[in-house]
């Protein structure tokens, strides 16, 4: 039986790098381990997809991912330079355990595939958990194309709560129209605002551990919308 390999279009969420020369060994092609830590990179992208930050999200929900199993199967190998990118998805989620499959491409070619499971416990006593809903629901509706954000909009007596929670405030915005987008722990992840008499949205911010996920342009947009 022939196996179906993963393409690019499988993943919804894709981590672009390009090769280090440290990252290549004496065969001139990427070292084996390399490709593990692309994958796991790849995972912290992931939780900025999903506007979650990973400590805090964690800390929240009482508990701690630990890695069960890592696989990796090579078809092809990347050189000094290449620039790849790193489909990742969560497949599965279990009572207690995640999978995640991963591909690490060059174009549509595909070179590396993975396979992560991870096990929610306790940070301490590190025995399995059930996985909490409020994961496990953002998680399988994000692979499913479900926003995983909403986002309010008001002035700034509603929404000043949302607002400082990510910048400091300025004189400008108790008269400015404000939008807050919120992730699926209901915590304030992106603001913008738009000055009385503006046409342009601007004041944008966001929670820094998810910078490079462009949330606050997702901020900016849905303003610039209303």
């Amino acid at each position: 039986m022939t196996e179906v390999l993963p393409s690019p279009a499988d993943f919804r969420m894709h981590h672009p790098l390009r090769v280090r020369w440290a990252e290549v060994d004496l065969q001139k092609v990427v070292f084996n381990p390399h490709y593990l830590m692309y994958v796991d990179t790849a995972i912290a992208d992931y939780w900025r997809a999903l506007a979650l930050p990973y400590e805090q999200t964690l800390a929240a929900l009482g508990g701690e991912l630990f890695v069960k199993k890592s696989t990796l199967e090579f078809h092809a190998s990347a050189f000094y330079d290449d620039r790849l990118r790193v489909g990742l998805r969560c497949a599965r989620i279990g009572n207690s355990s995640l999978q995640f499959l991963s591909g690490i491409f060059r174009g549509e070619e595909l070179l590396v595939s993975a396979e992560l499971i991870y096990v929610f416990a306790d940070p301490v006593s590190r025995r399995a958990l059930t996985v909490p809903d409020a994961l496990r629901k953002t998680m399988l509706g994000f692979e499913q194309g479900a926003p995983v954000i909403t986002a309010q909009v008001g002035d700034w007596n509603a929404m000043q709560d949302g607002v400082l929670a990510l910048r400091a405030v300025d004189e400008h915005d108790a008269t400015a129209r404000h939008c807050v987008l919120r992730n699926a722990l209901g915590e304030p992840v992106a603001t913008a605002r738009r000055m009385a008499g503006a046409t342009e949205v601007d004041g944008a911010a966001v929670m820094p551990s998810l910078q490079g996920a462009d949330w606050d342009q997702a901020a900016m947009a849905a303003l610039a919308g209303q």
